[in-house]
């Protein structure tokens, strides 16, 4: 593949424009998205990797917490998704023709919870094992009734669905980042590494929140962190960026499709600034609308997922929240320009 021409991308920051507070300029370039290949630990839908060109763009130095997240429903009134009263006759529109409608008891609005298993698990490929539907879990009360957010103002918020974070985004002026631009910020400036900080997980517990012990029975804590984090509190990239691994998975933009970085890999050319699939494809559930999550979280460990590596990626549904699941925002220099005007 050629390289992209400088000239051609945005890749210094134009005179004039000052970054947003708590963002951080990302200057343009291209860089090698997807798997490196001397990750062992690399998935399919990682793979193959392809060159991309990104625009400089400015983008939140850490996840929104919840401080600023209720700054924004304080102003407006939002309510998320995960308290809206449900609406069947919209739900069964995003499950096969023909499902029974659940019980009035359990059309109640909630989010999904993490829950430890009692033993190993043989079979760590069924994410039912330890998540719950938790009835009256949200952002305002992350483990459900009785839990709230007292105390935890400057940790991510969670339980934010898409939508969720769309609302956010156009209170805030800013939009959230593509997946490309996401990797691009995250590699803080390092080429064909498999993590944000080199090749080497010694002492992850010093370097991310993440799962330490054996999943998802036994955490041992090492890194402070059962739960989410306070943002800041693990070392920055070389960019000057937070829990760009570990705390919590960030929506990017992006719809999530397994067949895309093939696509991209065959079109033979570098792509400037991609915005991911036209469509959304999930191979065994041909129902899902799904968005690329990236960054891995609290709960991942190397025994089934490692997603705190660069090139990590997930599918989440968009109608969905999770305990584990946030965002940060990106601003670019024309959505600045035109700010400035």
């Amino acid at each position: 593949m050629e390289k992209v021409v400088e000239k051609s991308l945005v890749v210094e920051l134009p005179h004039g424009l000052k970054a947003p507070k708590e963002m951080v300029w990302i200057p343009g370039g291209q860089f090698q998205q997807g798997a490196v290949t001397h990750d062992k630990m690399a998935m399919q839908h990682e793979k193959p990797s392809h060159i991309v060109g990104v625009d400089g763009f400015f983008i939140d130095e850490h996840e929104v917490t919840n401080s600023q997240f209720y700054k924004f429903v304080e102003e407006t009134g939002y309510k998320t998704i995960a308290e809206r009263e449900i609406d069947w006759e919209e739900l069964k529109k995003q499950v096969p023709y023909g499902t029974p409608k659940p019980h009035d008891s359990i059309l109640k609005p909630g989010s999904l919870i993490f829950k430890k298993s009692k033993s190993e698990l043989p079979n760590l490929y069924d994410f039912s094992q330890w998540w719950e539907w938790k009835i009256g879990a949200n952002w305002r009360h992350p483990k459900g009734p009785g839990s709230s957010i007292l105390g935890l103002q400057n940790h991510p918020v969670v339980h934010i669905a898409y939508e969720d974070a769309l609302a956010y985004c156009e209170w805030a002026g800013s939009r959230l980042p593509t997946e490309a631009e996401w990797e691009y910020a995250a590699r803080g400036g390092l080429d064909s590494t498999i993590y944000q900080w080199g090749d080497e997980v010694n002492n992850l517990a010093g370097k991310a929140n993440t799962w330490n012990g054996i999943f998802p029975m036994t955490n041992t804590i090492a890194d402070g962190y059962e739960s989410t984090a306070p943002v800041k509190t693990f070392e920055a990239n070389d960019y000057g960026l937070y829990d760009m691994a570990g705390n919590v998975w960030e929506w990017t933009s992006d719809w999530y499709n397994t067949k895309y970085y093939g696509e991209l890999m065959a079109s033979n050319t570098v792509v400037l600034n991609p915005e991911g699939a036209n469509e959304s494809f999930v191979p065994n559930n041909p129902y899902a609308q799904e968005k690329v999550i990236k960054g891995g979280s609290f709960l991942c460990n190397a025994s089934y997922c490692a997603s705190y590596r660069l090139s990590s990626r997930m599918g989440s549904s968009i109608d969905s929240s999770l305990e584990h699941l946030g965002f940060r925002t990106v601003v670019d220099v024309s959505m600045l320009q035109q700010k400035s005007k």
